[in-house]
């Protein structure tokens, strides 16, 4: 076993023979004053995910180095265990996947094969490129929004699709942090909590900041509860760290923009999603409300939104409109119409 690779992509297998064959007892690293180093790395790991979004790289030169690193990784997912909170899990999860999807880009073909092996990815080489099987491609590529990953735009040759390096690290990425997100929270024990107390204390409070500055009342003057069942259901998902698919970013851009929401409101309302990009998301939301496309998008209507599957929940007030805008102008309890509203009511004509 080779402990440099282990270390660089600790949730292999292998790290755990490894750490055995060390005489290295888990437990021991989650209580033990001598595996104190270990405990403060796997700390840092957890705090990088949520300030950072991706692991930093600690010095890997030396056995006992590698060892350290490959210990830190289930210490970290005690930790995130510990204050199991969804948003955490997610952000841990994603921040794990982003670090290995840059180590796999210095990787051989053959290493990155093993490793898709190892993440259930069916794989093969032909020609020294990488190929994976149609069906787990579709699984794995299904959140991602870029009409460049649809299937029919791939190469596929006897059920295998295509892939470069880059484009095969990242589907790897998302089938690690879909199995990290899986197998989190693990079973705590109270004396691991008690171990932990002091550090979970700092790590809550770097989480809570990170996500209040995102809490719905952030959304400016908009009171969250005149929001349709639709876009309060989308935007509890963002602010909670799931990933929306592309048509329901679309709608609550266009939205938010349409009831007078700022493009910078809607951005920080977008950054806490766990894979926020902040050019990307910026680009978006200026296309979407006219800035780069010169065309400001309206959020699609009702029956839109059903055949997306976007409806969420409908109430009685649902029955009577035809879309989203309604049902914020009929909930407003202001009778002045701002400008933006104004707007608002010349897209709802008609409805009664």
């Amino acid at each position: 076993m080779d402990p440099h690779r282990l270390a660089r992509f600790p949730f292999l297998r292998d790290a755990i023979t490894y750490v055995k064959e060390n005489d290295v007892d888990l437990e021991d690293v989650l209580l033990n004053d001598i595996f104190s180093e270990a405990r403060r790395r796997g700390k840092k790991r957890v705090m990088d995910a949520i300030v950072e979004g991706e692991i930093e790289n600690y010095p890997m030169s030396t056995e006992e180095e590698c060892l350290l690193e490959i210990l830190s990784y289930p210490v970290a997912r005690m930790i995130v265990s510990c204050i199991n909170d969804g948003f955490l899990i997610k952000r841990y999860a994603l921040a794990e996947a982003v670090t290995m999807n840059k180590r796999l880009l210095s990787e051989s073909t053959e290493s990155i094969a093993a490793l898709a092996d190892e993440l259930g990815v069916n794989v093969v080489i032909i020609d020294e490129s990488l190929r994976m099987y149609f069906a787990d491609y579709l699984r794995y590529t299904s959140k991602m929004r870029s009409v460049d990953w649809k299937l029919v735009n791939m190469e596929v040759e006897n059920g295998y699709v295509y892939l470069n390096k880059h484009r095969f690290a990242r589907v790897l990425q998302q089938a690690l942090q879909e199995k990290i997100e899986s197998e989190l929270p693990l079973e705590v024990s109270d004396e691991i909590l008690q171990r932990f107390s002091a550090d979970l204390a700092e790590i809550r409070m770097a989480l809570d900041m990170r996500v209040k500055k995102y809490k719905a009342e952030d959304l400016g003057r908009i009171s969250i509860i005149k929001l349709p069942p639709c876009m309060r259901k989308l935007i509890g998902m963002v602010q909670t760290g799931e990933n929306i698919p592309h048509s329901g970013r679309f709608a609550v851009t266009a939205f938010l923009h349409g009831i007078g929401l700022s493009q910078e409101e809607i951005l920080r309302l977008f950054s806490s999603s766990p894979d926020f990009d902040q050019s990307k998301t910026r680009y978006q939301i200026e296309h979407i409300t006219g800035e780069i496309s010169g065309t400001k998008y309206t959020a699609p209507e009702c029956s839109t939104m059903k055949s997306y599957g976007l409806c969420y929940e409908p109430d009685s007030l649902c029955k009577k409109i035809r879309h989203p805008f309604s049902y914020y102008r009929m909930k407003s309890k202001k009778r002045k119409e701002t400008s933006s509203e104004k707007n608002l009511s010349k897209i709802a004509d008609g409805e009664k």
